[in-house]
């Protein structure tokens, strides 16, 4: 089964029957922090997601009292931007006026009293297609790598999460364990992560790996498994998030969700993101659906990744 462009009858048929789709629809990540429907407001497409400062090294102080009558050499702490941007999302939509006065047309089986699973074709392909957007919008702040557009034939693209990420540890092609993960956690302690909110977020293997490695079978005679839903550590809990389809099956990422948002860059009058009819260039329903969409992931020495796990 193959998606076409421009809806026709002979490329867009009706069936009868009830609706599914085998890929992943919902978004855990984006649902975790307000969806599509919440979210910061920027003017800029450029917008800043942490401002940072450091401390010197502590050391033992040796100031005599003859040190003391002098005043010691001043210290400016200076402060340095982390950066990311939103980035467009644009799909369209086009049906011809034939294919939408065809409804009752029905292919493959034509059993009595049978109806088109759809009733409105064009409703129909603006749902799917906002799902879509979600997924996109799910899978950039995941996996979405950082580039700024300096003309307008360059791309902006916001960077997500794995790429965002202070703290990594390569595993090297070996098995996900809980000194990777002890180690992990030791280094985003050491670089200042203030776990208020840290979830845990991987593929299935790497799922069904941290329930053997953490679970522990109920005491039942007819109850089996375990499903790890939290995991208690030294430098605070981690939520464990269900398995995410769109998370590289190698990597492990560990998030501090209280730092993290989506960033919408609004068009006047239009709102954040938005579905337009377009001018009429023929028989058909035409339109687009449009937004501009970033994510602010905050200081990125709250968050860590492991990579380079073995997948099988």
């Amino acid at each position: 089964m193959s998606n076409v462009a421009a809806g026709t009858v002979w490329n867009l048929p009706n069936y009868s029957g009830e609706l599914f789709t085998a890929d992943m629809v919902n978004t855990p990540f984006i649902s975790m922090i307000g969806g599509l429907n919440g979210g910061q407001v920027t003017g800029n497409f450029e917008f800043s997601t942490s401002s940072e400062f450091a401390h010197e090294a502590l050391s033992q102080k040796s100031i005599t009292e003859t040190d003391s009558l002098t005043a010691p050499t001043a210290i400016s702490y200076v402060r340095d931007q982390n950066k990311n941007v939103v980035q467009p999302f644009h799909e369209s939509v086009s049906i011809s006026y034939i294919r939408m006065s065809n409804q009752g047309r029905l292919s493959g089986l034509n059993t009595a009293k049978s109806s088109n699973n759809v009733i409105s074709e064009k409703d129909f392909q603006i749902a799917v297609h906002l799902q879509s957007l979600a997924r996109q919008v799910e899978w950039h702040v995941l996996q979405g790598t950082y580039a700024i557009a300096t003309n307008s034939g360059e791309p902006n693209q916001t960077r997500g999460m794995i790429e965002a990420a202070g703290s990594t540890t390569a595993a090297g092609a070996t098995d996900l364990s809980k000194a990777l993960l002890d180690g992990l956690l030791l280094k985003m302690f050491n670089a200042g992560s203030i776990a208020q909110n840290l979830v845990l977020f991987c593929n299935g293997f790497q799922r069904q790996a941290i329930d053997d490695i953490y679970g522990y079978a109920p005491e039942d005679r007819f109850v089996g498994g375990v499903s790890v839903s939290k995991i208690i550590t030294s430098f605070g809990n981690i939520n464990i998030a269900p398995a995410h389809r769109l998370m590289p099956a190698a990597t492990i990422l560990i998030a501090d969700m209280s730092q993290v948002s989506l960033v919408f860059q609004p068009t006047p009058g239009k709102g954040n993101l938005f579905y337009e009819e377009l001018s009429k260039t023929g028989a058909a329903e035409t339109g687009q659906l449009f937004g501009q969409i970033g994510l602010n992931h905050g200081a990125t020495f709250s968050h860590g990744t492991i990579t380079g796990l073995t997948t099988s």
